[in-house]
C-alpha cells in the first residue's frame, strides 16, 4: 500500500541511497557519561526487536507527554499540575535514551540500513517542535509570546541548519553544547517545574532589574544559538564537498534556505497580521502547525542528502500556511482559529504521507521490513570466514561520534568508532533463548539464504559475546 499514486523516490535516487554511507563526528561533553547507561540499557533489549520501533515506541511517549501538558496550558500562561511537568521530564529522557540505543541494537542484531538513519533523523525532525514547545509552556513562556516564536523557531532552525551543513559537507557534525545537552538542560527545567512548581520562573531578580528569572535561561538559549549558528555557517559558507564546491548533490550551497524561508517568513508574517491575535491565544497549536511543515522540509533535505539529489523548493504542506494567509487577505473571512486547526491537521497529514511513502519505498527496494527484522540475526560471519552478502550501511543514531565511512565490512560494525552517540560500539550480552511474540517472527530474507543461521548454540562463531 502506498500513498501516493506515484513514487517519491527515482530509481536513480533509490541507487544512490544504497551505496550512502553514514558519516558524523560528535564532541559532545555529555555522552560519556551517559555512555554506561546507554550501552547498559541496550544490552537488556531483546535480539529480535526491530532498532525502527525502538525509535517510533520514544517518539511516541515524547510526543504523549508533551500533548498532555499542552492540554493544561494551551497558550502557555496557565500554571500546568506538576507532575504533568515531572511526566514531560520523564518522556524526554525514555526518548533520549532509546534514540540513543537504536544504532547500537542495529548493529548488534546485524540490521544496519540506509532506512535506520533517515527513520532515525525523521523523528528527531518531529520531537524537536514538541521537545521544544514543552520547555516553553512549563516555564510559562506564554507571558513573552514572541519569546515563545523566538525559542520554538530557533530550535527548529538549529536542527535544519545541521543536516543543511550535512548536505554541503557531507558529514554531520555535533558539538561540545549540542543536542544531548540541550535535552539535558530541558529535562531539568521540567524538574525545576515539578519540584517548585511553574510559578517558580515568575520570580522577580531584584539584581537583575526585577525580570523574571525565566529570562536568564532565554539568554543563555540565545548565546547557544549564535554559537551553533556560526559553526554552521562557517561550514556552509567554506564550500562543499562537490564539484566547483557545490553540495553532495552539485547544488549551490544556498539552495537549502529557500524552502526554509518558504515555512518561517509566512509563520512571522501571520502571527503578526492576525486581527484575531491567533498564535498569542493558541501558541501551541499554531507552533504545532508549522512545527510540522518544518518537520517535513527538514525531512525532503535529508533524503535529498542521503540520495544526493536535488531539493525541490516548493511544497504540498505549504497549502496549510497559504490557507491562513488567504484568510487573512480576505478580511479573515472564516474564524482564524478554524482555518489554524485545518493547517495543522493537513500539514501532520501530509507530512506522516511523505514520511510513510518513502519508508515504503526504501523498504521495497532493500527487500527489508520497518519494524521487524530478522530473528535469530543474521551472521556476522560464516564458518568459511567470509561475510554473507547483505547492504553495508549503518544505522545511526543523531550523535553519532565518528566517521563510518571506512567501515563497510560488517565485523567493523562491531569495533569500528562509528555509534550512534559515542566512539565505541557497545558489547551485547550473550545470546539467549528468548520468547518472541509471533508478530515479531520472521523468516531471514532470500538474499541470505545461503547463510549459516545464529543460534545460541549452533554458531560456530556466536557474534556480540564477553
Amino acid at each position: 500500500m502506498y500513498f501516493y499514486k506515484q513514487k517519491l523516490l527515482q530509481p536513480g535516487q533509490l541507487k544512490k541511497l544504497g551505496d550512502h554511507k553514514y558519516s558524523c563526528s560528535n564532541v559532545s561533553l555529555l555522552d560519556p557519561f551517559l555512555q554506561p547507561w546507554w550501552c547498559w540499557l541496550v544490552s537488556k533489549v531483546p535480539l529480535w526487536l526491530a532498532p525502527n520501533l525502538i525509535t517510533i515506541v520514544g517518539l511516541v511517549i515524547n510526543i504523549l507527554t508533551t500533548l498532555i501538558l499542552i492540554y493544561f496550558s494551551p497558550n502557555g500562561r496557565e500554571e500546568p499540575p506538576r507532575w504533568a511537568s515531572a511526566l514531560c521530564a520523564l518522556g524526554l529522557f525514555i526518548y533520549q535514551s532509546l534514540d540513543a540505543i537504536d544504532g547500537k541494537q542495529a548493529r548488534r542484531t546485524n540490521s544496519s540500513t540506509p532506512l535506520g538513519e533517515l527513520f532515525d533523523h525523521g523523528c528527531d525532525s518531529i520531537s524537536t517542535v514538541f521537545v521544544a514547545l514543552s520547555a516553553c509552556i512549563s516555564c510559562q513562556l506564554g507571558y513573552y509570546p514572541r519569546w515563545m516564536f523566538f525559542q520554538c523557531f530557533c530550535a527548529m532552525t538549529l536542527f535544519y541548519c545541521a543536516h543543511w551543513q550535512t548536505y554541503v559537507s557531507g558529514t554531520l557534525r555535533f558539538g561540545k553544547i549540542d543536542v544531548t545537552e540541550a535535552q539535558c538542560t530541558i529535562i531539568g527545567i521540567h524538574l525545576i517545574s515539578a519540584v517548585f512548581g511553574p510559578s517558580i520562573w515568575m520570580t522577580k531578580l531584584p539584581m537583575l532589574g526585577g525580570v523574571d528569572i525565566k529570562i536568564v535561561p532565554l539568554y543563555f538559549a540565545v548565546f547557544v544559538f549564535g554559537l551553533l549558528a556560526y559553526e554552521n555557517a562557517s561550514v556552509i559558507f567554506t564550500g562543499g564537498v562537490g564539484k566547483n564546491g557545490s553540495t553532495v548533490a552539485g547544488t549551490s550551497v544556498l539552495s537549502p534556505i529557500i524552502p526554509f524561508l518558504f515555512v518561517v517568513v509566512p509563520a512571522y508574517v501571520i502571527s503578526q497580521k492576525s486581527t484575531d491575535h491567533i498564535y498569542e491565544n493558541y501558541p501551541a497549536l499554531y507552533i504545532m502547525a508549522f512545527g510540522m511543515i518544518t518537520a517535513k522540509v527538514t525531512n525532503r533535505l535529508v533524503v535529498a542528502h542521503m540520495t544526493k539529489s536535488e531539493m525541490e523548493y516548493l511544497d504540498w504542506g505549504l497549502i496549510g500556511p497559504l490557507c491562513l494567509f488567504l484568510n487573512q487577505y480576505f478580511n479573515s473571512f472564516l474564524p482564524e482559529y478554524y482555518v489554524l486547526w485545518f493547517a495543522m491537521l493537513w500539514c501532520s497529514v501530509d507530512l506522516i504521507r511523505y514520511c510513510g511513502q518513502v519508508c515504503l519505498e526504501i523498504c521495497a527496494y532493500l527487500r527489508i521490513e520497518l519494524f521487524r527484522i530478522p530473528y535469530p540475526p543474521k551472521p556476522l560471519m560464516t564458518s568459511q570466514g567470509t561475510n554473507p552478502p547483505h547492504h553495508h550501511h549503518h544505522h545511526e543514531g543523531r550523535n553519532a561520534s565518528s566517521s563510518s565511512e571506512a567501515d563497510e565490512h560488517p565485523l567493523n560494525n562491531n569495533v569500528s568508532n562509528s555509534s550512534s552517540r559515542a566512539s565505541k560500539s557497545p558489547q551485547a550480552s550473550p545470546l539467549r533463548n528468548l520468547a518472541v511474540p509471533p508478530m515479531f517472527q520472521r523468516a531471514p530474507s532470500s538474499e541470505d539464504g545461503g547463510s549459516p543461521r545464529v543460534t545460541p548454540h549452533a554458531s560456530p562463531r556466536r557474534p556480540h559475546q564477553h
